[in-house]
């Protein structure tokens, strides 16, 4: 995957993440989307599961394993259904900006950077 990466910002400047695109789609860690939304760490993997097992999206072509520096497993990463599933269901206001944001960035804008995201 070519990782091509930009900032976003919350609206309050509260929350920066680096978010990862690869083509029309966005991928964060749960780490990330436990920032995102400000929830527990326990609440968002439950989510997550729940969008999976209860078959609202396929897990094969929406969560990704990489390695990643300084972690002996793998992490998974999420694609922008998963996190709009994520937000909805956590009826996060942060989630419907981040959403406008991926929406307006990976269709009218390429991204500025294209720096791999761990080395």
């Amino acid at each position: 995957m070519e990782n091509k990466i930009e900032i976003f910002k919350s609206s309050d400047n509260s929350v920066e993440l680096l978010v990862q695109f690869d083509a029309d789609t966005v991928w964060l860690s749960q780490e990330q989307i436990v920032v995102l939304f400000e929830r527990d760490q326990s609440v968002i993997s439950r989510h997550i599961n729940n969008v999976f097992n209860e078959k609202e999206l396929p897990k094969e072509s929406n969560m990704q394993k990489m390695h990643i520096a300084n972690s002996d497993k793998p992490v998974s990463f999420y694609n922008l259904d998963v996190i709009i599933s994520v937000g909805y269901r956590v009826k996060s206001q942060r989630g419907t900006q981040f959403r406008r944001y991926c929406s307006t960035t990976t269709i009218t804008k390429p991204p500025r950077q294209n720096i791999s995201m761990y080395t």
